[in-house]
């Protein structure tokens, strides 16, 4: 067993042009002696072996596991700790070094890949604030019964595809407006409206809509006023809108200030079901599910059932 206070880090390197994960690495490793962090590091070979590390530390008694990535190993991370039963989920504590392709959840919170001293002293300070989860629950076309956690958001339809893309893009683009930007433009021309059955409190939406975003945080820039810690969930609903109105879409979404359009009807709930038609994009924090769920699928909160990291 490890002695009291040592860190496990799981380290994802970037799959980005021009970024060497040695240096980056080493970088991070100067910042840990400077300040007399004792830890160990694992590095994760794909991008899902993260739930499997997440595994391997816990049963070798860490209990502060730093995810050294982004949004997806934060994920896989969630996903694993959910697993739990909740009195040893309470004794881990979870936080991020910024080094994703997408990195919004560290970015909420004010963590920024550019500042890694900065982020390793907040990490050292350990202040800890539990925070909500998403959960989206599911039947799939083996008509097995799925769940997945979520820290951001689920997207169902255009986005999930932008998403999607913008992961592929910044893979090779640095900026990532640059690379949302350009996914955007890619997706404009191809089929923009979805069938879709909403029940959101006491309304029923049954229409073509061009996405909705349901989050838990601020959803990649979607759900701007949510915050994983009041038991809710944000959902910001997107008719079709013609195409100067989705350039201004886009613009105010870069903007954060995406429920100042005229297409977007935005709510917030405890709970929504949905059904939406076949072949319709879902992700959940940016990563695309595997298939479209099948009949009635629902998305929850679970309030404040991670210890998660902060800023002071």
């Amino acid at each position: 067993m490890v002695e009291e206070g040592r860190w496990g880090i799981i380290y994802c390197p970037k799959g980005r042009l021009f970024t060497n994960p040695v240096k980056r690495w080493e970088q991070a490793e100067r910042c840990l002696l400077e300040h007399g962090i004792q830890y160990d590091m694992v590095q994760s070979e794909n991008p899902r072996g993260v739930d499997r590390l997440v595994r391997m530390l816990i049963s070798n008694g860490y209990k502060t596991i730093i995810i050294y990535g982004g949004d997806s190993a934060l994920n896989d991370a969630v996903n694993y700790l959910m697993l739990l039963k909740s009195e040893e989920r309470n004794r881990i504590t979870l936080g991020v070094i910024p080094n994703g392709v997408l990195n919004d959840f560290a970015h909420f919170w004010g963590f920024d890949e550019s500042h890694l001293e900065q982020t390793i002293a907040w990490l050292k300070q350990k202040r800890v604030r539990r925070v909500d989860i998403g959960c989206i629950h599911y039947e799939n076309k083996k008509k097995e019964r799925c769940r997945r956690y979520f820290l951001n958001c689920v997207n169902i339809g255009m986005v999930a595809n932008i998403m999607s893309m913008r992961r592929r893009m910044r893979h090779l683009f640095i900026s990532r407006t640059i690379s949302f930007i350009l996914s955007f433009f890619l997706l404009l021309f191809q089929r923009m409206d979805y069938l879709m059955s909403l029940k959101i409190n006491t309304d029923t939406i049954k229409q073509r809509l061009m996405t909705v975003c349901v989050g838990n945080a601020q959803g990649y820039g979607q759900t701007p006023n949510a915050v994983p810690y009041n038991g809710l969930l944000d959902v910001s609903i997107v008719s079709q809108p013609k195409m100067l109105q989705a350039m201004e879409g886009m613009y105010l979404l870069l903007r954060d200030k995406i429920l100042n359009h005229r297409s977007v009807l935005p709510y917030r709930t405890q709970e929504l079901s949905a059904q939406i038609a076949p072949h319709t994009p879902v992700s959940v924090d940016g990563r695309l599910l595997n298939g479209t769920p099948v009949g009635t699928f629902r998305i929850s909160v679970e309030k404040e059932v991670i210890n998660f990291i902060i800023p002071s």
